[in-house]
């Protein structure tokens, strides 16, 4: 199927949240392509008690994302404790590593969302990412059997490993690479191959696709409870191997669902190379750069119809911003000489063409100022990890793994999701007249507000952890649970900023970039963790030094990990100023529709 979907599918956002008990009806239905030779198409008369029907194109596809996410964080919340007691690396070493692999979990979307773009269309670049992923989890499986954790059941707390031998920590790196490239690959095709089941030209379901992404990022959530629960819990006992190898059963699981959805998606052509496209546009615009550029709009270049030039893809109106691109729209005396020139995009560029290339540009800037976010965000799974290991935590005769403490992260956003679908969007609504509540810019500002209290409550938690020490070697006698309101708070801050940014990049890039806009998202989670990288080294440096042991020493009570959240703290703040300049700034972009002009909501 190419363009945007046909007909209407209504789908309303209580419906979702009954997605288990749909998915089996979902795929026993028949496909949108069954339904249209039937003559069952919806349409805008279609009784509402229909809209479970309707919902199915998009239930799988949160289903298969929740059990992927489960066999992800099966894996990556309590890496960071696998290497230090498994491989046997001390904090600082564990904690960049671990954001290393996030990291280019992270950057690895980039390709997966060019190939769904350009070439592979969404549903097969899922396919075979998954592939991947579910290869890498078995090697890491085999690899942590059979080669590192010896003897069998080390790796917990009184249990020490033997050190790990070269092949075993080769093929360690090598498949969790291949989990990183297989999973980052995924992501950003999964969540725009999830938006692509709604018609976003019917206002009612166009409600709907916001509260997608909304329960898409609750899937997550879902998928990752018994990660952070079961899975963890024994992992912290030793028993690496078995949970290495239910998040490679999961995997597959997901993939089995996902092949099953086949002949029951819609599925949408890729509009080819967008890095192309941008080069031409660039091209073009310094061939002309003494071209004058026409003041209405109007007189520059596109084709006729209701098509753009790029296959799949809608017309963008052409917008006042970044006027030294429209010269690759102009046509000069030169062009209209030579009839070639017309149909070369190298010398003349359609207005859809060059507003392409400026709605990227214009998002970069919002981007950038969601990087150190991430960074707060990454804490969780590494420092967050680390410092809750040299609390109390035991309650009682019960052991609580450190990095079990994430759940109250997936708690909190369960929990803040449900809050803002039915409480916030009605009240916010009535009074900003806006429908989704607030819009999408607003949100993330949220979100970086609430990241930065994260900070400030985590280095105040951490200064009455060191108050509690009374031994050097010993674990603080301050309980665990003292970090359940930074883990809390991280999930407010992911509800707001996250989900957020899925709904921005995804409304404001343009067809041919949609699987992109997602993965800016991702990359930008990737940046945070490299920037914490360089970060936690520069901070390293520059406190241990003349026999300090600096903020972030292998024994933390030596420490003062407090300064290190405070520092991010300010950080956030100097951001936050930043991108209130940047979302005020923006303006978004305008798609041509063949009934009226709509302009997406996504400026503050």
């Amino acid at each position: 199927m190419t363009g945007r979907p046909v007909g209407v599918f209504k789908v309303s956002e209580e419906v979702a949240v009954l997605a288990p008990i749909l998915l089996l009806t979902c795929l026993s239905s028949p496909s949108p392509e069954q339904r249209v030779r039937t003559g069952e198409f919806i349409n805008e008369d279609m009784d509402p008690s229909d809209d479970a029907q309707a919902t199915c194109w998009a239930i799988p596809d949160a289903v298969n994302y929740g059990l992927v996410t489960c066999a992800f964080f099966g894996v990556g919340v309590n890496l960071v404790v696998f290497l230090r007691r498994v491989l046997h690396q001390d904090n600082a070493e564990a904690a960049n590593n671990i954001s290393k692999w996030t990291g280019t979990v992270y950057i690895f979307s980039l390709i997966g969302a060019f190939l769904s773009d350009s070439y592979w269309g969404r549903y097969i670049t899922c396919a075979i990412f998954q592939i991947i992923y579910v290869t890498g989890l078995v090697i890491l499986s085999l690899a942590s059997w059979f080669l590192l954790v010896k003897p069998s059941g080390c790796g917990c707390i009184d249990a020490r490993c033997d050190e790990p031998s070269a092949p075993g920590v080769a093929l360690f790196y090598l498949s969790t690479y291949m989990i990183a490239f297989g999973n980052g690959g995924y992501q950003p095709s999964i969540a725009t191959f999830g938006s692509d089941q709604f018609d976003e030209t019917d206002p009612r379901e166009a409600r709907s696709k916001v509260a997608f992404f909304s329960y898409f990022y609750m899937a997550l959530n879902v998928g990752s409870i018994f990660s952070n629960t079961a899975l963890v819990y024994y992992e912290d006992l030793g028993d690496w191997v078995m949970g290495f190898w239910v998040s490679a059963a999961a995997a597959a699981l997901a993939l089995v669902l996902f092949l099953v959805g086949i002949p029951r998606y819609r599925h949408f052509k890729p509009s080819g190379n967008p890095l192309t496209r941008i080069a031409q546009v660039f091209v073009a615009a310094f061939r002309k750069r003494n071209a004058e550029v026409p003041q209405h709009g109007e007189l520059l270049h596109e084709v006729d119809g209701d098509d753009s030039k790029v296959s799949g893809t809608r017309k963008i109106l052409h917008s006042d911003g970044l006027r030294f691109l429209d010269k690759a729209a102009t046509l000069t005396d030169e062009d209209h000489g030579a009839p070639e020139n017309m149909t070369d995009p190298w010398r003349l560029c359609t207005v859809t063409q060059v507003e392409e290339v400026k709605c990227i540009l214009k998002m970069l800037p919002i981007w950038l100022c969601t990087i150190v976010y991430s960074v707060v965000f990454t804490q969780m799974a590494s420092l967050f990890v680390e410092q809750g290991a040299t609390m109390n935590t035991n309650i009682g005769s019960f052991h609580i793994p450190a990095a079990s403490m994430s759940l109250f992260d997936i708690l909190s956003v369960l929990t803040f999701i449900t809050i803002y679908q039915r409480v916030l969007v009605p009240v916010m609504s009535r009074l900003s007249g806006n429908p989704q509540g607030l819009t999408e810019l607003q949100r993330m500002g949220v979100g970086l507000v609430i990241g930065m209290v994260a900070m400030v409550v985590s280095g105040v938690v951490e200064i009455e952890r060191l108050r509690r020490v009374v031994a050097p070697d010993e674990p603080s006698s301050l309980s665990v649970l003292w970090q359940v309101p930074q883990y809390a708070l991280i999930g407010a801050s992911e509800v707001f900023m996250y989900v957020g940014q899925l709904e921005f990049f995804n409304g404001q890039a343009p067809d041919g970039v949609k699987s992109f806009g997602s993965a800016l998202c991702m990359a930008s989670i990737s940046l945070g963790n490299y920037v914490s990288i360089m970060l936690v080294s520069v901070v390293t440096s520059l406190t241990d030094k003349d026999k300090r042991p600096g903020w972030i020493p292998g024994n933390l009570n030596s420490g003062h990990l407090d300064r290190f959240y405070f520092l991010l703290a300010a950080l956030s703040l100097v951001d936050l100023a930043a991108y209130v300049a940047c979302a005020v700034w923006y303006k978004g972009i305008k798609l041509d529709s063949a009934d009226d002009k709509e302009k997406a909501t996504a400026h503050v």
